[in-house]
């Protein structure tokens, strides 16, 4: 089964906001909440996609032939590819009635586990989504990174008593969520966090801490200042603030910023190994992809995960040849190419 035939089984299965489309790129569910669709107008997570696709990778066979080495270190594990499962909360209510969140997780944590890459597991209202979630990455020697919401304090410390029982190499916290309705209408309430709270969240955690949804270089720095070992460029597929500009336009800014001194992952809008490739010459260390992979649960379990991360795996492997990098410390930002921007004026 390739990744199409998974695309076209996953549209009798999902629904009815998410319609599977050939092309995930946001148009279709524009607007659709509950639903995988943007906040507002909508448009923000089609401008995720669209952004990339106006990047062209420069080709350059002229070098030698060799071995492509597409495996990635992080934390003191290595994967097959840079390519991780981004977390996904309520995939009943946002995609269709096959899955629960738990049989979800399960599903998509020891597939990845077992095609050489990694999930991050979502969170939720429901304190079970946390635990199952836990107990899936542990059942794969805590290769998963559980992704905490940012609740009041007292909940992210018994959230984290769970991640630390499954052994997971890394955690992270989806400071963006900060924008979803049920978190700021919560008693305590939940959200937004200082760079002080983030830095007892990191003493809390005692594993490498990475935080999600960073979009300035402002962000980052603070981000930095907390102590935190990772930050993920995302903007939440534009489902929690309208007219954001695509993670593709300030990964750069960002990663002049900060790095090298933190590992930086970027999501929204990637859908191939040519999205993968640019965002690595961007200066990424590695990618999320989010709703990719529901469609591939959705569409084939366990073996619709493998087709996915076969097309990412195959799709890279063959950018990379044909832009003469054989491993990923030889891409760079040199085997891009982007148009220039034109500023007008009126005489």
């Amino acid at each position: 089964m390739n990744f199409q035939e998974v695309t076209e089984q996953a549209r009798g299965n999902i629904g009815p906001y998410c319609k599977a489309c050939n092309v995930c790129n946001g148009a279709a569910c524009k607007n659709q909440m509950p639903g995988p669709g943007a906040k507002g107008l909508g448009k923000v997570a089609m401008r995720n996609y669209e952004k990339w696709q106006e990047i062209c990778v420069n080709m350059d066979t002229i070098c030698e032939q060799k071995p492509v080495n597409t495996k990635v270190e992080l934390f003191g594990r290595t994967f097959d590819y840079p390519v991780f499962a981004g977390p996904v909360g309520a995939v009943k209510l946002h995609y269709g009635e096959q899955f629960e969140e738990n049989e979800y997780n399960q599903i998509l944590v020891s597939a990845c586990a077992k095609n050489g890459i990694v999930a991050f597991t979502g969170d939720g209202t429901n304190p079970t989504v946390m635990e199952e979630a836990t107990k899936a990455i542990g059942n794969v020697n805590g290769q998963g990174i559980p992704t905490v919401k940012p609740w009041d304090m007292e909940t992210i410390k018994e959230k984290m008593e769970l991640v630390k029982k499954s052994g997971a190499f890394a955690v992270a916290m989806d400071i963006d969520a900060a924008g979803l309705p049920f978190l700021q209408n919560l008693t305590p309430p939940a959200g937004s966090k200082s760079v002080k709270e983030l830095q007892e969240i990191v003493k809390i955690a005692e594993i490498p801490f990475i935080l999600k949804g960073v979009m300035t270089v402002k962000g980052a720095r603070k981000a930095l200042e907390a102590g935190v070992q990772g930050i993920i460029v995302s903007n939440h597929g534009g489902r929690v603030l309208d007219q954001c500009p695509a993670t593709a336009e300030v990964l750069p800014s960002i990663v002049e910023a900060v790095g090298g001194r933190m590992k930086i992952f970027v999501d929204g809008g990637i859908r191939s190994g040519i999205d993968v490739f640019k965002a690595l010459a961007m200066g990424a260390d590695a990618v999320l992809a989010a709703r990719p992979f529901v469609t591939a649960v959705y569409g084939g379990r366990e073996e619709g995960v493998k087709a996915l991360v076969d097309k990412f795996g195959t799709e890279l492997v063959d950018t990379m040849k044909m832009c003469g990098a054989y491993s990923l410390e030889e891409i760079s930002k040199d085997m891009i190419w982007k148009p220039e921007r034109r500023v007008f004026s009126i005489c």
